[in-house]
């Protein structure tokens, strides 16, 4: 006889009733959970990309909101199935943490590391998540768009017209400027007027503008003067007690990679068209007769087969790839470098900060800069003593110095602890979490704080936020 999983050997009116009390008693939970939480204010925060995606920009927003419910703000994550993530397909479609609520949406993965294929995922996903944001807008609470899409905050700022619910914007990366620097679109074309069209209104009606650096904060004071008291620059982050020096000798993943015998410069993160990689070859290339130094990229983007392809063709055997790692294995990965490399290419200036940055700082690795001469990161290595810069194309100054650092350990040492002490300074969760604080509770309606305490004041984030 055919059996279905709902069927059960208890005789069957005791047990459709002991089903029925679970059933009842589970809804009932659930309910008064629900009228709990929905007399209390709640930042709903919406992006695209979201653990278990290896996306810088989801893993920062993860760690955020963890601290930001530990402090007792009531948080939901609108966000997509993972894709960008190399062992992970699906995730649950509503997850309860905490004080936090994630609930994921069907993502489309057509192209994903084209630009056309990430724009007509990100038109999906918005679409997708139209009704959703409008159920939830009508609780009058304070929402936060993210730039993963890029064309997000419009879509914030049409709900905010028809539901007037405030909001936030986190401006990770600078568009429609990303796409003219790029060459993909020419400064006069149709759709990055009405993109700037877009932009103006976004800002105008947004509660707050949040930049991660100050160039990028002075890019958009330049096309649009108004928005300059809106705008706030709290720089990326990294976790000192996470992500620590660790000897080679006692890093696995260093052991397990053969790193431990060679001194191993690492780019670490997206391999996209906004960071200079070619002055990274062209260095391997001048140093593939040093046995003992190795170049380590670890992660992907739309400039990963262009590296391959040049590895091979150029006979390197100084380069290994690695695909992105689990969140746990990071911090040993990080530790595993002796030189880390932070690029920016000429036209991506202003645009973009990279996060990867933070990382390295908190592993206590030198750090290379290879970025434009007007770069923050000049700035922030040469003031710093964390490491040195180098203008875009000079591979042979950068090789000169890697030949230096690996011959002086005692010099390399001294900028691992500078730049540990820079992010301990300026860049620790807890600095930036307070800030993120300080700036939401302004927004969200008073009614509903109840007995929330918020700091009195934020703590400053004080030398990186301004040279960023």
């Amino acid at each position: 006889m055919l059996r279905f999983p709902f069927q059960t050997d208890l005789p069957a009116p005791r047990a459709q009733g002991d089903l029925l009390k679970r059933i009842l008693n589970k809804l009932q939970r659930r309910w008064e959970w629900r009228a709990s939480r929905s007399r209390l204010a709640r930042l709903t925060v919406v992006s695209q990309f979201f653990p278990p995606d290896f996306a810088a920009t989801g893993q920062l927003l993860n760690d955020l909101t963890a601290r930001l419910a530990n402090r007792g703000l009531q948080v939901q994550v609108l966000t997509g199935m993972p894709a960008y993530a190399y062992n992970h397909s699906e995730a649950r479609r509503i997850e309860f943490r905490p004080d936090i609520c994630i609930r994921r949406t069907n993502a489309s993965r057509f192209w994903p590391h084209r630009i056309r294929g990430r724009a007509i995922n990100g038109i999906l996903f918005c679409l997708r998540i139209t009704l959703r944001l409008l159920r939830y807008s009508r609780r009058g609470d304070l929402i936060l768009y993210t730039t993963e899409p890029p064309y997000l905050p419009l879509l914030g700022w049409l709900l905010h017209r028809l539901t007037r619910t405030p909001y936030l914007v986190l401006l990770y990366d600078l568009y429609p400027d990303v796409l003219v620097e790029l060459g993909v679109l020419a400064p006069g074309h149709p759709l990055v007027r009405l993109w700037r069209q877009f932009n103006h209104w976004v800002f105008a009606d947004a509660q707050e503008l949040i930049v991660l650096s100050e160039p990028m904060a002075e890019r958009v004071r330049r096309q649009q003067p108004e928005a300059a008291g809106k705008l706030t620059v709290i720089p990326s982050w990294a976790d000192p007690q996470q992500i620590r020096p660790r000897a080679k000798s006692h890093n696995w993943f260093a052991l397990k990679h053969q790193l431990a015998d060679r001194f191993t410069v690492l780019y670490s993160g997206n391999q996209g068209r906004c960071h200079d990689l070619v002055t990274v070859m062209a260095t391997a290339l001048l140093l593939r007769h040093d046995a003992d130094v190795q170049f380590l990229f670890i992660g992907k983007g739309p400039q990963h087969q262009r590296l391959v392809a040049l590895v091979h063709d150029w006979g390197l055997t100084n380069c290994r790839f690695l695909p992105y790692q689990d969140l746990d294995d990071l911090p040993f990965s990080l530790a595993a470098a002796d030189l880390a490399l932070v690029t920016l290419s000429i036209e991506a200036e202003g645009l973009v900060a990279p996060s990867k940055l933070y990382g390295h700082l908190a592993a206590g690795t030198p750090i290379a800069a290879i970025t434009p001469s007007c770069s923050y990161l000049r700035t922030l290595v040469e003031e710093e003593g964390c490491g040195r810069w180098f203008a875009n194309g000079d591979a042979d100054g950068l090789a000169a110095w890697i030949r230096q650092l690996k011959a002086d350990p005692a010099a390399a040492a001294a900028c691992g602890r500078a730049a540990r002490a820079l992010l301990q300074r300026t860049a620790t969760p807890e600095l930036v979490t307070a800030r993120y604080l300080d700036l939401i509770l302004r927004h969200l309606p008073t009614r509903k704080l109840l007995s929330f305490s918020a700091p009195h004041e934020p703590s400053p984030i004080p030398a990186l936020s301004q040279a960023q």
